[in-house]
């Protein structure tokens, strides 16, 4: 199993357009194999950096799969409009991938 996120620093003010975007999102997540599950998770405020944190989370079977996603057509049409929200961050998203460790 492979966990896939990404963090974001969402300007404060901004949270309820930012989780608006990914409401309204057209994933397709579900027609990608290998895809478990998603989560989109909103953290504490860093008032003196003016930022909320969130990361969105996905499950896949495999790094493999996720890899093959990243790859796709679906991925592309996910994340057509993704430069159109800059606005609402305070930098660039952060990627963290993590392979889960078996019998643990």
């Amino acid at each position: 199993m492979y966990i896939a996120m990404n963090r974001f620093k969402v300007i404060i003010g901004s949270e309820s357009a930012f989780e608006a975007v990914w409401k309204g999102r057209d994933s397709r997540l579900e027609e990608v194999p290998g895809f478990v599950e998603f989560r989109l998770l909103r953290g504490g405020t860093n008032v003196e950096e003016g930022f909320t944190l969130f990361s969105s989370h996905t499950i896949w079977r495999s790094e493999e799969d996720f890899l093959n996603w990243t790859r796709s057509e679906n991925f592309r049409m996910a994340h057509r409009n993704a430069g159109d929200n800059k606005a609402l961050y305070r930098g660039p998203p952060r990627f963290e991938g993590f392979n889960v460790v078996a019998g643990v």
